[in-house]
């Protein structure tokens, strides 16, 4: 097994003293390397009863279990392999064995975790009364969820955990609604997911002599994706190991994406040191699934991050070369999976990643009617089943239909999205008398009693759309949605309805998303409402679908990145500015996301009104194509590349010289002049310096060096975040 492994991958195996820490670029064959680390501390003699190997998820530890079980003799005892939540089970058995925590039975069930949800909301909204109904809609139970599990996972106080980022202020109340879910679930006997390591860690910070009872156990740790541990699993990971436990910690800072549930890309950097010590450092630089094309594109995506190992990819010998291509529009991505198909190849080899899942709507839609299979990593992501575009459809869908209007159910659709912060119960009882009546309520009816006077002008107003739109049916489906997004102000209803930022974003994304589709059936409204209700289902044989969170991990042929324009990938809209941190999390996304592909990048923007991703010029993607194709051909003519260090640091690393020639760095807005008043550009790695004025008006400079000289340019240019 050792002969298969190369020179950076036998150093983590022969490991011998103190702890480690391994940085394992994207596809560097770390599952191989640690199984063969875990055999070769076996066959030294180390106790299995005394290591411990953690993984991120059940599939991971599934799969790292099996390996090692494919490696050992017959008989032959193994380590433990466990995941932090299931460490954190039996640590909550063992306390409540010893008598320190109470007996609890663990929520496994969503529909549970929901309904514990609205109760502690319902009782909170004693103390809010003001939050009305709309603190009850199942997008702001579900944010109320996860900011319980990140007030659990981080080991802050909720209050602290409010004010980050990720919430905003109409979740001011979220504080009071966690203490009173803390009380529901203590009085039911009953305890999350993030509670099997919260409660251990709080007896243990109150106990010391409980630490003395579950240290000592372990010689050996080995840790994978450690990037994405957040403080909880930290501090339990501190306790298991101490007092002289080795950890051996294995990830990618740069594939650190999950921010937002309290991981920090610090932590196998600094945070480790402060944590363990100094450690022995072990590089993993090799990839072993793309070429030197890829692997050029991957140093230059991540390039322009601070936070990050000065670590390149480099991709291993032997390694197939790997295409890229950057096109524009959705008919460009539909010829890239004809053409793979056409060349005989499966198409559950090729996967189209997405930074959100409303950017896999157009091509959901796309696939469907170009008759291409798809399957989608979650069922319920699905367009037909997306609450917002089925209310959407049903709108178009009346306009044909007038006889809808009687109908209540399809009056509670429309009426329930966007959101009218009206209760359930009381929007179906009013839908019913609508469906019956035909006619609005009365001023004095009971059913509008209580409501505040806002919500009965947005209740009427909605109606009188529905009344309005059968008299609409010869218009376009692109005239006919817009009409409804703008007589509801739609776009308000749903950032005030989201109690996420980011998702309020996505779904105002999503409106736009549907507007572009529409137009593209020109006169066609019941074509695009059929196509929006199309009940398509998941085909194993058919492209994957994923988010770029969701493809973490797994690997395929051919990679098709769609979506890639500013405000979608990078993130960020006018209610979401992008932080600097924020904009290095997103080009992590984007490193994931390009490092997923084997034979294959395609890189697509969606070629409509919004600019270019900036990613796409910082990656320098014809620039890699180029370098790759003339270290292949052994070519001595120069080439242009936009970061000449980085291209150098590459071919050095393999003993390769190759005369290159300073490429443009920015990527400047086309007829650009200095002065000009400017909406968008990207600076390369220049030094940007403000000149005079503030705000969104001022004057900056913008320096860039070229062959040893330094240049000048002046700028009038708004400042954008990050």
């Amino acid at each position: 097994m050792l002969e298969r492994l190369s020179e950076e991958q036998r150093a983590v195996v022969a490991h011998r003293q103190g702890h480690a820490r391994v940085a394992a670029v994207a596809g560097a064959g770390k599952t191989s390397t640690l199984a063969a680390r875990v055999m070769a501390l076996l066959d030294d003699g180390a106790d299995p009863e005394r290591m411990l190997v953690l993984m991120f998820n059940r599939a991971a530890r599934d799969e790292f279990a099996t390996r090692l079980q494919s490696l050992a003799a017959p008989g032959q005892r193994l380590p433990r392999v466990r995941t932090f939540h299931s460490i954190g089970h039996r640590l909550c058995g063992s306390l409540t064995r010893w008598g320190v925590l109470p007996a609890r039975r663990l929520i496994e069930a969503e529909w549970q975790r929901e309904r514990l949800a609205r109760q502690a909301m319902v009782r909170t909204l004693e103390e809010y009364p003001e939050l009305g109904e709309e603190a009850l809609e199942p997008e702001r139970l579900e944010a109320f969820g996860h900011f319980c599990e990140r007030v659990k996972g981080e080991l802050v106080a909720p209050e602290q955990m409010v004010e980050s980022d990720d919430f905003g202020a109409e979740t001011r109340h979220f504080p009071t609604a966690y203490r009173m879910h803390e009380s529901l679930l203590e009085a039911q006997g009953l305890m999350t997911y993030a509670d099997l390591l919260h409660h251990p860690l709080r007896a243990l910070a109150r106990d010391p002599s409980l630490r003395l009872r579950i240290q000592g156990f372990l010689d050996h740790v080995i840790v994978d994706e450690y990037q994405d541990i957040n403080e909880a699993q930290l501090r339990l990971l501190a306790l298991l190991a101490a007092p002289h436990g080795e950890v051996m910690a294995v990830g990618d800072a740069n594939q650190c994406i999950y921010e937002w549930r309290g991981a920090r890309v610090d932590a196998m950097l600094e945070r480790f040191d402060r944590c363990f010590g100094k450690p022995t450092d072990y590089p993993l630089s090799y990839t072993f699934r793309h070429g030197h094309a890829l692997a050029l594109l991957a140093n230059h995506a991540i390039a322009a991050n601070r936070r990050r190992p000065d670590q390149l990819t480099l991709a291993a010998p032997g390694t197939p070369q790997t295409t890229i291509e950057a096109r524009s529009g959705a008919r460009a991505l539909i010829e890239t999976l004809e053409a793979w198909r056409d060349l005989g190849r499966p198409l559950d080899q090729a996967a189209v990643l997405v930074r959100s899942w409303t950017l896999s709507v157009p091509v959901q839609l796309r696939l469907l009617r170009a008759g291409i299979p798809f399957q989608l990593g979650r069922e319920d992501r699905f367009v037909f089943r997306l609450p917002l575009v089925r209310a959407l459809a049903g709108y178009l869908e009346l306009a044909l239909q007038p006889r809808l209007l009687a109908d209540p159910a399809h009056l509670m659709l429309l009426f329930s999205q966007p959101a009218t912060f009206v209760a359930r119960e009381r929007l179906e009882r009013i839908c019913h008398r609508l469906a019956e009546s035909q006619r609005w309520l009365a001023r004095e009816d009971a059913l509008l009693e209580g409501l505040k006077p806002i919500q009965r002008r947005n209740l009427k107003k909605r109606w009188s759309l529905l009344c309005e739109l059968p008299r609409l049916a010869q218009w376009s489906p692109a005239r006919l949605l817009a009409k409804v997004i703008e007589t509801l102000d739609a776009e308000k209803l749903l950032r005030r309805a989201a109690a996420r930022r980011e998702k309020g974003e996505e779904d105002v994304r999503l409106l736009d998303v549907l507007l572009e589709q529409a137009g593209e059936l020109a006169d066609d409204t019941a074509a695009f409402v059929a196509l929006l209700k199309n009940p398509v289902e998941a085909r194993t044989d058919g492209v994957v679908i994923s988010t770029i969170h969701g493809a973490k991990g797994l690997e395929w042929p051919l990679v098709a990145v769609w979506g890639l324009n500013e405000e979608d990938c990078p993130l960020y809209g006018r209610e979401m500015p992008l932080s600097p941190s924020g904009l290095e999390e997103e080009r992590r996304l984007f490193y994931v996301a390009v490092t997923r592909a084997q034979e294959r990048l395609a890189l697509f923007n969606d070629g409509g009104e919004r600019r270019p991703s900036r990613f796409l010029a910082e990656s320098g993607w014809e620039a890699c194509a180029a370098v790759a194709e003339a270290m292949a051909a052994g070519a001595d003519t120069p080439v242009a590349v936009a970061d000449p260090a980085l291209v150098e640091r590459y071919l050095c690393a393999f003993g390769h010289t190759l005369p290159l020639r300073q490429g443009d760095r920015p990527s400047l807005p086309a007829g650009w002049r200095p002065g000009d008043w400017i909406e968008h550009a990207t600076f390369g790695r220049g030094e940007i310096e403000l000149v005079e004025g503030e705000g969104e008006r001022c004057i900056l400079e913008v320096r860039f060096s070229t062959a040893g000289k330094r240049r000048l340019l002046a700028a009038r240019a708004p400042i954008e975040p990050g």
